[in-house]
């Protein structure tokens, strides 16, 4: 059986999932002490701030148990305060979710991609550990085709949803091509990190990080390959940026009328693209009034973010549907694999009785003993050893009152006279 089970944003607030995140320094730990010390036979963690789920193959619903004591042994939570804020899927479900989680669907930002590469060094870090067994190798495979499949067949990744986004996205409608382009970000928090990693991931020609603290405009510039300076240094360099993105926490505007107004001038008019993310405002509001200046604020990407949202809502239905077809594909391979497997080992308890039953009749053929008397024999012994199991099983299904079993056997065993045939004699 394939299980899924984990919290994420929805069921956990972000005080209890940080308690359970697994960062990469620990997971070799983790998933060797799921693999060793808990004796699952495949196993693999994937830990995000938004998530934390381990997938796992075991024979029956008791390794799931040892799972769930291990996840709150492991982070040193009760077991009654983890069953609040946990989902557990089996088989069908758990590959349903798995293959949602690759295709951003059960994000906080619907469709986002961030999460299919977190799911990809997840699976990456599992290999590494040797905790991937056939299954779950299938499993992550089918997922990331599963995501590119969405990708390409849906619109949902077509459309800005973020803040970040959408600010470059409108960039990207106003300048066509950021290749010839400067961008200069103001701030260094994770919304102008996200705006420097979409403009990088469009090619902008170059970058000029300007943040309060030097430190922190060096560590995104070594990141991004941008150039640092410091906030007190902006007139100096605004004039040579064709787009600003700024987003800091300073109580007062940072940038007035008159700074941009000179910058314009040295700009020969050549039009600047200006989005103001924070709250308060960042820019004052009157820059607007400029010639060649286009200014956003955070409101008016709202109001992008929206109708983006619309078209994506759309996108996921349709990759629900791309995504309930590949989890049924999945399903039937996972099947046909564990019939393969019931089968060899039928065959191998078959063999096995078959050989105990040879060097017994060779025994007494050495002995003397008449070939047409071990002949009978054998067949009886083969016979008994044979039956022996599922008539054991049937005559327990009987007192249970199982008949579903007994269908099952008349199919198994291609028996005649079944309930079906009965049923049909009778109509007739």
């Amino acid at each position: 059986m394939l299980f899924t089970l984990g919290i994420n944003h929805r069921t956990a607030p972000v005080q209890v999932r940080e308690r359970l995140a697994v960062n990469e320094v620990q997971l070799g730990e983790a998933l060797d002490s799921l693999h060793s010390g808990v004796r699952i036979p495949e196993a693999a963690i994937l830990s995000t701030c938004n998530r934390t789920e381990i997938y796992f193959r075991e024979k029956d619903h008791t390794g799931e148990e040892r799972v769930l004591d291990w996840l709150g042994g492991f982070h040193g939570i009760g077991r009654d305060e983890l069953e609040t804020y946990l989902y557990r899927h089996h088989d069908n479900e758990a590959v349903l979710h798995t293959l949602r989680v690759a295709c951003g669907l059960d994000s906080m930002v619907l469709g986002e991609p961030q999460i299919l590469g977190q799911m990809k060094s997840a699976y990456q870090h599992a290999h590494a550990a040797g905790t991937l067994g056939l299954s779950l190798e299938r499993l992550f495979q089918h997922a990331f085709a599963t995501a590119k499949d969405v990708r390409t067949s849906t619109a949902i990744g077509a459309s800005a949803v973020s803040v970040a986004f959408a600010a470059v996205s409108l960039a990207r409608q106003i300048f066509g091509d950021l290749k010839p382009l400067t961008a200069l970000v103001i701030g260094a928090g994770e919304t102008i990190e996200l705006a420097l990693r979409h403009l990088v991931g469009h090619g902008i020609g170059h970058v000029i990080v300007a943040n309060r603290t030097v430190e922190r405009a060096h560590t995104l510039g070594d990141r991004f390959g941008g150039e640092p300076i410091p906030l007190t240094a902006l007139p100096e360099y605004l004039h040579r940026a064709d787009i600003v993105i700024s987003s800091t926490a300073a109580p007062l505007p940072i940038l007035g009328k008159g700074a941009v107004e000179r910058a314009i001038r040295k700009r020969r008019h050549r039009p600047m693209f200006m989005v103001d993310i924070a709250v308060p405002r960042d820019i004052e509001p009157e820059v607007a009034e400029l010639e060649d200046i286009y200014l956003y604020t955070v409101d008016d990407l709202q109001e992008v973010i929206s109708e983006n949202m619309a078209s994506r809502q759309a996108a996921a239905e349709q990759a629900e549907q791309i995504i309930a077809a590949r989890a049924d594909e999945f399903m039937r391979w996972l099947r046909a694999r564990d019939s393969v497997e019931s089968i060899r080992r039928l065959r191998d308890q078959a063999e096995t009785i078959q050989q105990e039953a040879l060097v017994r009749a060779e025994a007494q053929l050495r002995a003397g003993r008449p070939p047409e008397d071990v002949v009978r024999q054998l067949a009886h012994l083969l016979t008994n050893k044979l039956m022996h199991g599922p008539c054991k099983t049937l005559n327990t299904a009987a007192h249970e009152g199982d008949a579903d079993l007994f269908r099952a056997a008349h199919r198994l065993f291609l028996l005649p006279g079944s309930e079906e045939d009965g049923d049909s004699r009778d109509g007739s």
